[in-house]
């Protein structure tokens, strides 16, 4: 038996990368999985195969069953459509699985809105849009849902991808009230924040491009059974989904290989107050000056490499 038995999935960006290994894995577990993907490079270029099938096809081969839906999850309608769908096909929708994502990297200066837009588009409002149509369904029927949305280590906050660092960062956020609004009708809501893995996204950057020019097979191609695999993230994925996790809500989660050949699993710690000041009001503005460094200020510097000198060198601080 699998562990998704008679649970219906959906799985956004599931053409490519840890999108597929995650429906891949969910049909093999017994999930009726739909397939939702744009069918879109990276960049938003049309493709001119449907990869989005490809993974419903090898989820039948494998003895499973699936449906693609052509889904443009940054438009409401679209993700309304694939929702209702999902319901009229199999009678119900218990798990929403948001992977779908894109890139388009450039400093805070020199950002274009449209580069902003189409970021936060998919990432933010995709997660949004899919968990909204899925929780109109699961308040109706009380009984059981599951939804767990990508977020990076990136929410953290990493160089020359601001509006990719805000949606995942409000992807948190929004989960996050997700699981308070939604635990009354015995739904979960959890983020997880994959890194260090190899697919058609960390293909993009500049080492890797490096190589590829060299020669070099891009990295996502060579993956499969390595730390770099996609597969790696889908048995944790399973548990969230599964009925096992009814008591999982709100947490932020972590996978990451690395070297020689592991891979770990993690768990993010709530924010909390660590340091504080009381006064009366109103507020002496010099006070606050007086005492900020030993109180609020307490323990705080700057990261190593991370002087204005040391940047423009290149050897700013890295912050995961």
């Amino acid at each position: 038996m699998g562990k998704l038995d008679g649970l219906t999935a959906i799985v956004t960006g599931s053409a490519h990368g840890m999108g597929k290994a995650t429906a891949l894995r969910f049909g093999k577990e017994g999930a009726k999985v739909v397939a939702a993907d744009f069918n879109v490079s990276v960049e938003g270029q049309p493709l001119q195969s449907n990869p989005g099938q490809e993974t419903v096809d090898a989820i039948k081969k494998a003895g499973g069953e699936a449906t693609f839906i052509h889904t443009d999850v940054s438009s409401y309608a679209s993700a309304e459509k694939t929702v209702a769908q999902t319901i009229e096909k199999y009678g119900k929708l218990d798990i929403v699985i948001n992977v779908a994502g894109n890139l388009r990297e450039r400093m805070l200066f020199n950002m274009s809105e449209e580069e902003w837009d189409a970021v936060i588009g998919v990432h933010l409002k995709g997660a949004f849009n899919m968990t909204k149509f899925a929780g109109i369904h699961w308040r109706q029927r009380r009984e059981y849902g599951r939804v767990v949305s990508f977020t990076s280590p990136a929410w953290l906050g990493v160089p020359g991808q601001v509006n990719y660092c805000a949606a995942k960062g409000g992807i948190v956020s929004l989960m996050r009230a997700c699981a308070v609004e939604l635990v009354r009708y015995n739904v979960t809501a959890n983020t997880f924040a994959p890194n260090n893995l190899w697919t058609r996204m960390t293909d993009r950057g500049l080492a890797q491009q490096e190589a590829i020019k060299r020669g070099e097979p891009p990295r996502s191609t060579i993956a499969a059974g390595t730390y770099g695999d996609s597969a790696n993230v889908a048995p944790l994925l399973v548990y969230l989904a599964s009925p096992q996790a009814n008591y999982v809500t709100g947490h932020v989660f972590h996978g990451e290989g690395s070297e020689p050949n592991t891979f770990r699993y993690s768990l993010y710690s709530k924010p909390e107050e660590v340091n504080t000041v009381y006064t009366t009001v109103p507020i002496n503005i010099d006070w606050l000056f007086s005492v900020f460094p030993e109180t609020l200020g307490k323990g705080m510097e700057l990261p190593a490499g991370s002087s204005a000198e040391q940047s423009r060198a290149g050897q700013g601080p890295r912050f995961f």
